[in-house]
């Protein structure tokens, strides 16, 4: 396939590759004992285009993808995004994860509802084994704070990016995330129970023991995990000539308008940037864990 570098073993929709490094491995088995997020017995079309649009930066990415685009998710699990940016499109998705187990699921899904423009790669990002400037957009959210090396991996998946493509990134905060790390103190102590007091996201899944499991895990047993910035991000995008496009929450003092997330804003300034990451702790975004994004474009003239 064109968007490979290197050639793997192909099974249905997926192509793979052996996973070597230990941290990656780690990870891939976390995920295996709990595949996130799980499939149910009704899921079709209908039900993955209605939990993608009830995602609003998701809605609003698909939108602006518009068609004929060839677009990556990084860390697709079992591909519920990327086949809710595949459905109704003729864009090719490339959903790419380190656990099979989780990328089966997706594979037999795209195939009883007969999904076509869509494949998957169980390799390791640092593997880097995705071509050159082929993808027009690359979602990559949630997923490099869980590796060895985010920076690394950033300037990786960089390199697979079109010249004036997309690249959405988020990670976890180093100070929105305070109220989940305070959160899993009191639970190593008191246990689960009072877990469900704490946690809005735990207690709004009450009546779904296998969101709710794979939640818990995912925010308070993950093997690795780091913290980042948005000044860190910047410099990211500086050192790789990607423009800064938006983030969440805003690097100024204005609000965000997220109908027109993918318009060009400031990039504010030491003091505004570190304000609007300092109100995460008190927010939504520190409620749900913690998670920042930002938006950059790839730049190379």
């Amino acid at each position: 396939m064109s968007f490979l570098k290197k050639k793997l073993i192909q099974n249905g929709l997926i192509f793979k590759q052996s996973i070597k490094d230990s941290s990656t491995k780690k990870v891939a088995d976390f995920y295996k004992e709990s595949p996130f997020p799980n499939y149910k017995n009704d899921d079709n079309k209908d039900t993955i285009l209605k939990k993608g649009e009830k995602n609003f930066l998701a809605s609003r990415f698909k939108e602006f993808i518009g068609y004929k685009k060839k677009v990556l998710e990084v860390g697709c699990g079992t591909g519920q995004l990327s086949l809710y940016f595949a459905i109704g499109t003729n864009n090719h998705v490339v959903g790419l994860d380190a656990t099979i187990e989780s990328l089966e699921l997706a594979n037999d899904f795209a195939n009883k509802n007969q999904i076509e423009n869509i494949n998957f790669v169980n390799a390791d990002i640092f593997d880097d084994v995705l071509h050159k400037d082929y993808f027009d957009f690359i979602w990559c959210n949630g997923v490099l704070h869980h590796t060895k090396n985010p920076y690394d991996g950033f300037k990786i998946l960089t390199k697979s990016l079109k010249n004036q493509g997309y690249i959405l990134v988020g990670l976890y905060n180093r100070m929105g995330r305070v109220r989940t790390i305070i959160r899993k103190y009191i639970y190593k102590i008191f246990g689960i129970k009072i877990l469900n007091f704490l946690d809005s996201t735990l207690k709004n899944l009450k009546h779904d023991e296998k969101e709710k499991k794979s939640w818990l895990r995912d925010q308070y047993h993950h093997p690795i995990e780091s913290l980042h910035t948005i000044d860190e991000v910047l410099h990211w995008f500086s050192q790789n000539k990607i423009d800064f496009v938006n983030s969440i929450p805003s690097c100024t003092f204005e609000e965000n308008s997220y109908k027109n997330f993918f318009i060009k804003k400031s990039s504010g300034n030491i003091f505004s940037r570190f304000l609007s990451q300092f109100n995460m702790i008190f927010n939504n975004l520190g409620s749900d864990g913690g998670l920042f994004v930002v938006i950059g474009r790839k730049n190379e003239h």
